[in-house]
């Protein structure tokens, strides 16, 4: 095993220190492992020393930070390979999505990745994996084949559906809970060009766009997947000129059909009126990052977000009076089908995703300053939610056990404690989203 780092190693701070700001992990030792080997040596030290385990690759969907016990950074484990005959790729623990978007395409292929190019892909797709293709094929965790992982009694495992139902159930969509994934394998698909893009709308057709797209998500077909979001920008200089000092509506368009087919769907959106900037057309997977336009630097954010089983005006209404970026996803189709093998990934019959963000925030702001206008939206949406959460965007004091429990469907949160006792009864893996042992 390499060097470990203690707290006052040189380097220790920007080994610990992920995507998020917010939330970044101050562990007693991390351990930067560079093979599957070396993680056993990890997880076998935690368990010797009775040292809780964190896992980080890329640090974007950090739950609560851990303080004290052992972290585990995968980045330096970052092999792909694709094999084009069977459709799949196999990717290391520390993989970034940009990585297999480039190597599936050589081959005519995609991965189910999400909105960033550089999220970790392991832990996006071990969490349900929310993408740009997802209505036509579902969440990332329905395309995983097989999981290597190292457990806590520190044994190496190859997991496939039929070698062992139950952990590979518990571990495609059970994140971080039942060991250390070193590497996945995922199926890719036939997807080489979309028509996508995103169309933007300035401060007076907010409103307008968020109710036209509203009303327009009522009768799509699976093959497109759609999302809006509603930008606050501030006036200064880092900001394109366009979007400077405006509060601009983001539509964001994936089909996977025909161009013609595509233009003509599109027609409505367009119709809202002028846009700011309109670069929806045909495009190939490989610059599909340009379609949200994700940061791609470390940032500072708090979010919380709800599932609605319907989306009406009255819950529009309730969003556009809330500071900060607001973001509604469009579900269904793919994803309220189970694909490949059973995992326990819940909440497929939601129709909408809605979340609130406070971007920009300064690393050490206390979140607890914001959760007063969280907890507000949250409540105003409350007629039309379900109840349930997407794990992948619980963030820290919004990542707890109650909120990680509504994750789940009842029945298959009881089903996970009760694994969680058979493969890691002493709770090792609990700084994560984590699953209590029964």
């Amino acid at each position: 095993m390499r060097s470990v780092l203690h707290r006052n190693d040189s380097g220790y701070d920007a080994e610990r220190t992920g995507f998020h700001l917010l939330s970044s992990h101050r562990p007693d030792l991390i351990v930067p492992a560079a093979t599957p080997e070396e993680v056993r040596q990890a997880v076998a030290r935690a368990a010797a020393e009775s040292l809780p385990v964190a896992v980080q690759a890329t640090g974007h969907g950090v739950p609560l930070p851990a303080s004290g016990g052992l972290l585990i950074t995968t980045g330096r484990m970052n092999a792909v390979t694709v094999d084009p005959a069977t459709a799949t790729a196999r990717i290391e623990a520390g993989v970034r999505w940009d990585q297999v978007i480039a190597e599936a395409a050589r081959h005519g292929l995609a991965p189910l990745s999400g909105s960033s190019p550089v999220v970790g892909a392991v832990s996006y797709t071990l969490g349900g994996g929310l993408g740009l293709l997802a209505r036509r094929y579902g969440y990332a965790a329905d395309q995983v084949r097989a999981v290597d992982v190292v457990t806590a009694d520190a044994e190496h495992h190859h997991v496939t559906p039929d070698s062992d139902p139950d952990l590979f159930w518990a571990l495609v969509g059970g994140r971080g809970n039942f060991g250390v994934a070193t590497a996945l394998e995922i199926g890719l698909v036939p997807v080489e060009r979309l028509y996508g893009g995103a169309l933007y709308f300035g401060t007076d057709l907010v409103e307008t766009a968020l109710h036209t797209w509203r009303d327009w998500t009522g009768s799509l077909p699976d093959e497109m997947t759609s999302s809006i979001a509603v930008i606050p920008f501030p006036d200064v200089e880092q900001v394109p000129a366009p979007f400077r000092g405006r509060t601009v509506a983001h539509v964001r368009i994936a089909y996977t059909g025909d161009v013609a087919e595509g233009e003509e769907l599109v027609r409505p959106l367009r119709a809202i009126g002028p846009r700011l900037v309109d670069t929806v057309g045909e495009l190939p997977y490989t610059a599909s990052a340009a379609i949200h336009n994700d940061p791609t630097e470390p940032a500072g954010y708090f979010a919380t977000h709800s599932l609605l089983r319907e989306l009406p005006p009255e819950s529009l209404d309730a969003l556009l009076g809330v500071r900060g970026v607001i973001e509604v996803r469009h579900l269904g189709g793919a994803l309220a089908k189970p694909q490949g093998a059973p995992n326990s990934v819940g909440h497929r019959d939601a129709a909408y995703f809605a979340a609130v963000l406070s971007p920009g925030l300064a690393p050490g702001t206390d979140p607890r300053a914001l959760r007063p206008v969280h907890e507000a939206i949250r409540e105003a949406l409350s007629p039309w939610a379900t109840g349930g959460r997407v794990l992948n965007f619980l963030y820290g004091e919004n990542a707890g056990p109650d909120e990680v429990r509504r994750a789940y469907e009842p029945a298959d949160y009881e089903r996970l404690t009760e694994l969680k006792s058979r493969w890691d009864p002493a709770n090792l893996f609990r700084l994560n989203h984590n699953i209590p042992p029964a």
